[in-house]
């Protein structure tokens, strides 16, 4: 799609590492959680774990009325290399416990599918969807909050609000 720039689908996050990288882009299209979990989905997943950012009314008591977020040039690869330095930390995690055969779950995939919007957003779409399966909810679950943290603290995307009374504030601007 060329409106999606990052990792494409089925991307290998190297040799026996269990991790395979399904989808991590910026999206100028819409995205939402059921492509994201119907993406990440298996037989030998045991556990599916999403996250939808989504666009809320308000903001600091002040009602919102739509978002556009912009994202900084570098942004595709900044995505990209986020999930792929998540992956190898707990690619190397899993090694450190199963030994040097480094299996994961009993070599079942961690599967990741990520996707950040760019452009202008209504309120109640998904600015930002993560979604993670593995063989055991714990891995799950620790993968996606990770990912959704990182992408919210190393990601250089803004948000511009545009407010009810005509204000408009960015947000992440300064970061």
């Amino acid at each position: 799609m060329g409106t999606e720039k990052g990792m494409g689908t089925g991307t290998p996050a190297g040799t026996g590492s269990g991790f395979e990288i399904v989808n991590a882009v910026l999206s100028a299209e819409p995205i939402s959680v059921a492509q994201a979990i119907a993406a990440v989905e298996s037989d030998t997943a045991g556990a599916v774990v999403s996250f939808s950012g989504v666009v809320r009314n308000h903001d600091g008591g002040k009602p919102v009325e739509r978002l556009s977020y912009s994202a900084h040039p570098t942004a595709h690869q900044v995505m990209a290399d986020v999930v792929a330095q998540l992956v190898a930390e707990h690619a190397g995690d899993a090694a450190a416990v199963a030994g040097p055969v480094g299996a994961v779950s009993g070599g079942e995939p961690v599967r990741i599918w990520a996707a950040h919007r760019v452009g202008m957003l209504e309120i109640g779409d998904p600015a930002l969807v993560c979604a993670v399966s593995a063989a055991h909810r714990g891995q799950a679950f620790e993968v996606c909050s990770e990912l959704v943290d990182r992408i919210k603290t190393q990601v250089p995307i803004w948000k511009e609000q545009f407010f009810s009374d005509g204000t408009v504030e960015w947000v992440g601007a300064g970061a």
